[in-house]
């Protein structure tokens, strides 16, 4: 669950959203607080209501990560639950996720300064070599909607590529599907990437959109060429014993495709939804399958849209219910997330939280404060699998 954190992270204080540190920060909290106290009716009303994860052990998992109480959220748990604590120097999306599987990030993430332009000439000057143009738009922090919004007109008429970024380590390139040309985008976004990952710039992001000036709309044909995790993962664990492994959402981006067998890919949540609940019946026994449900954080984290935030979680616990009936003996499900992202705090950037870990299929089982990393264990050991990191079973 992308950016669903529940605070309590002990080094909040040294990651910050401009000035202010992200001590406090706690995703799932402060949205059961607003919703509890009416500043979330939009789309909704009332209390945050997630009784399926909460029966698991949600509600108790925030409490146990931060001392927090999460109105709405008071359920005895029923299944496996605990909190895992982060120790990469980063809130991003590949160090959660690599170090869930089992690799913690070994160096500091490079960014981009928040200056007007925000890019070095030669950088620029290579975007639009390998673009063939004569130079390039943006070049600054920004929304990718309004910059695409604001310039859109602009690129298709100079054919001069999009170029932006954020508080993440990305470089972000949009480019209108017909006019521009998707093939070429993502090649463009291909060529580009290994300069910038020997920055440590974590991604490079093709944000492919179509439409007409005040019509604009961002595709699903997204695509993020990231740098390679520096060490094998619980992906590459499972492929190399022989074990099938399917891929949902973001997930093969992010781990560079590797240890990925099967990629299934939408247009949104709900698309991708359906493919964990037809894997949850047609999975082959022994198979892994990771997933990445990205728009809690690039729909609603980011944009601190609180009501949109809710919505997203109550409608996601209801699919989880129909996930969890179809699951078969000997099946172990973990939810859990990369990082926070709480839409009451200040700025824009995610928040340095701890995440949640929540399980269905070994009964209750109380697992306490765990590592990311344990995440990975935890999995392997379920599997009969070595495990390679340095994570420890839960289980």
């Amino acid at each position: 669950m992308d950016s669903v954190g529940c605070g309590g992270a002990p080094d909040a204080r040294a990651f910050f959203n401009g000035t202010r540190p992200d001590t406090g920060a706690n995703t799932l909290a402060h949205i059961a607080a607003a919703c509890a106290e009416g500043r979330a009716e939009e789309g909704r009303s009332g209390s945050l209501r997630m009784p399926v994860l909460d029966s698991l052990g949600l509600g108790a998992a925030v409490r146990l990560a931060s001392g927090a109480g999460a109105p709405g959220f008071g359920a005895d748990p029923q299944g496996l639950w605990g909190a895992a604590t982060e120790v990469s120097r980063g809130k991003d999306t590949p160090s959660g996720h690599w170090e869930l599987a089992g690799v913690p990030v070994p160096w500091e993430w490079s960014y981009f300064p928040e200056t007007d332009p925000a890019f070095p000439p030669e950088l620029t000057a290579e975007v639009a070599r390998l673009a063939g143009t004569e130079g390039i738009l943006g070049n600054r922090h920004a929304s990718g909607t309004e910059i695409i919004a604001r310039l859109g007109e602009e690129h298709i008429r100079t054919g001069w590529p999009i170029c932006y970024t954020s508080a993440d380590s990305v470089f972000q390139i949009a480019a209108h599907e017909q006019a521009f040309g998707l093939e070429r985008l993502l090649a463009l976004c291909a060529a580009l990437a290994p300069r910038l990952h020997a920055m440590k710039i974590g991604r490079v992001i093709a944000r492919p959109f179509t439409g007409a000036p005040g019509s604009f709309r961002r595709t699903a044909n997204r695509h993020d060429y990231a740098i390679a995790p520096p060490a094998p993962t619980l992906l590459d664990w499972a492929a190399g014993a022989g074990r099938q492994t399917h891929a949902i959402g973001k997930i093969g981006d992010i781990f560079s495709m590797r240890g990925v067998s099967d990629l299934h890919k939408g247009a949104d949540d709900a698309a991708l939804f359906e493919h964990l609940l037809t894997l949850a019946s047609d999975a082959a026994p022994g198979s892994l399958t990771f997933a990445n449900f990205v728009e809690f954080d690039s729909l609603y984290g980011h944009r601190r849209d609180v009501s949109g935030y809710a919505r997203a979680l109550e409608a996601f616990d209801a699919t989880a219910g129909r996930f969890l009936a179809r699951l078969r003996p000997g099946d172990l499900a973990i939810f859990t997330a990369d990082h926070g992202n709480d839409p009451t705090w200040t700025g824009t950037d995610h928040t340095r939280e701890r995440v949640p870990v929540i399980g269905w299929g070994r009964g209750l089982r109380p697992v306490g404060q765990v590592a990311f990393t344990d995440v990975a264990a935890s999995v392997a050991a379920h599997l009969g699998i070595p495990a390679q990191g340095p994570g420890r079973s839960f289980l």
